[in-house]
């Protein structure tokens, strides 16, 4: 039985605990963030795999952080997302995510440009076993997009995530959102930009490109938006019913 303490008595308070609180999202030092991976992390061998193998490519900074694989999966299960769509899939680990938290009758269109870094996709798509899931396109995503809304594909999908060149942010979410169902959700990456955005005095294209798509999304009465400090930022854009 849990103790009661009225109104007039202190609760507990252990340590300095107070004094450590804040209100703004805490900061994440090396060893807090090597915490919140072991104490929740649940990364499949061959995600860690793929990850390991990743960090040995060019660029490596382009894939997603495991403990953000991990959230978007918990997003499409909540969904129960059968139909999802993906802008920029590098080596293929966000892809991997998402089709390894899909039914086996799940569908995932990939969009990319890149046969080299896909290849690698590819190989752990079969090695887990998701493969069928997974539709790749190699073209341009607005193409590729623009595809799907001429066959007939308006509000067919549950999930969507947009990772891929930034100053065509604004364009990819237009289609998204004409792709995804009302109740759906749109998942950005990258939208914090290492602080960037933040910092009016930075006004290269890619960070000009995301603070104005960041912008946008506030004044849109189309959809729902959070905006979390997760990895490098990552905004969650639910499809309200009345843009449908």
């Amino acid at each position: 039985m849990s103790k009661a303490f009225s109104i007039q008595q202190p609760l507990p308070c252990p340590g300095n605990y107070f004094s450590n609180m804040t209100k703004n999202t805490i900061q994440l030092t090396e060893a807090l963030y090597d915490y919140l991976l072991s104490s929740s992390l649940r990364e499949p061998e061959v995600l860690k795999q793929l990850r390991e193998e990743t960090e040995n490519i060019t660029l490596s900074v382009m894939q997603i952080s495991p403990d953000q694989g991990q959230f978007m999966q918990l997003l499409v299960k909540l969904l129960s997302a059968r139909n999802c769509l993906e802008v920029g899939v590098y080596t293929g680990y966000s892809s991997l995510c998402v089709a390894l938290a899909m039914p086996e009758d799940g569908k995932l269109v990939a969009c990319d440009i890149d046969e080299d870094w896909t290849a690698v996709a590819r190989k752990y798509w079969d090695r887990a076993g998701v493969a069928h899931k997974i539709d790749l396109h190699l073209a341009p995503a607005t193409q590729t997009l623009q595809q799907l809304l001429d066959a007939g594909k308006h509000n067919r999908f549950d999930f969507a995530f947009i990772d891929a060149d930034k100053s065509s942010y604004a364009d990819y979410y237009e289609y998204c959102l004409k792709l995804v169902r009302p109740g759906g959700l749109i998942v950005v990456d990258n939208t914090l930009w290492g602080g960037s955005v933040a910092d009016n005095t930075i006004t290269d294209p890619d960070t000009s490109a995301i603070r104005s798509f960041n912008k946008s999304l506030l004044h849109d009465e189309r959809v729902d938006i959070s905006m979390l400090a997760i990895a490098d930022g990552l905004t969650l854009i639910h499809k309200r019913a009345h843009a449908a």
